[in-house]
């Protein structure tokens, strides 16, 4: 069995080492191959490199545990790991453990989930694997980040073992697991929330008087209570939500017989 680990937080982040040992303790025969990219990428969704080239490197990450350092995004990594290193698709993608919980609508925007959903377009089984953070600042550390992300990486390879066992209905697996979660934790299968942040734009003026702008937003806890937003954030449970690749609205038909007739006017 083939397994292709890719994560948005690069290359050195400690899940890495964490998820590779949780996947070999389970699964002892499996080919287990890491590919992530060099620098952090977390907002980057599913970003392609198109117009520069990709360079890659073989790096060591532990005593016994290599992977390969790409100069790009989480997209071009599930490419090449699929398309370069491992020459066909693997039974199983993984893209985390992220450094920071993915919810809702918002996921558009995540590297994790867009390396997920790269894996799935080319046929390979997804998981999409992130821990809840309260700390902001440890999102976006490179290194030295004092995470233990051992029970994280068992809760997602408990998950891995049963969408491998049996053929679940979806493209991706979004998992989010809480910051203290433990093994006994319960998990709960969830729709994505609207939102999970609160848009907010902050100007600053530079020494040179010019304005400039930081992004930002506020956690949402008020949500739907089968929501991935609720079941996280306001139960500490873990939210398990199956997601697909065809954004087609559910009721085609519906809408065809009442906007068809409009829609061949314009």
């Amino acid at each position: 069995m083939d397994i292709l680990i890719v994560n948005d937080d690069g290359i050195y982040s400690p899940s890495l080492v964490s998820l590779y040992r949780a996947i070999k303790n389970r699964f002892e025969d499996a080919n287990v191959v890491i590919v992530a990219p060099t620098n952090q990428q977390s907002g980057i969704g599913r970003a392609i490199s198109l117009f520069e080239p990709l360079r890659m490197s073989k790096v060591k990450l532990d005593k016994d545990i290599y992977g390969y350092a790409v100069s790009g995004t989480p997209t071009d990594c599930v490419i090449l790991g699929i398309y370069k290193i491992l020459n066909k698709v693997p039974d199983l993608v993984i893209s985390g453990i992220n450094i920071g919980e993915n919810l809702g609508t918002e996921i558009m925007t995540s590297g994790t989930l867009g390396a997920a959903f790269e894996a799935a377009h080319h046929g390979a089984k997804a998981i999409a694997s992130s821990l809840q953070i309260t700390s902001d600042h440890l999102k976006f550390r490179e290194l030295d980040i004092p995470i233990d992300f051992s029970v994280p990486a068992e809760i997602t390879v408990r998950i891995a073992e049963k969408y491998l066992e049996h053929n679940f209905p979806c493209d991706v697996i979004n998992l989010n697991i809480p910051e203290n979660a433990t093994l006994e934790t319960p998990i709960e299968i969830t729709r994505l929330a609207r939102k999970m942040y609160t848009t907010h734009v902050e100007e600053r003026v530079d020494p040179r008087g010019r304005s400039y702008y930081w992004i930002d937003g506020y956690p949402v806890y008020e949500e739907e209570e089968d929501t991935d937003v609720y079941v996280l954030r306001k139960k500490g449970h873990i939210s398990l939500t199956p997601l697909t690749l065809d954004t087609t609205i559910k009721n085609l038909d519906e809408f065809k017989k009442k906007y068809e007739e409009i829609i061949k006017k314009i």
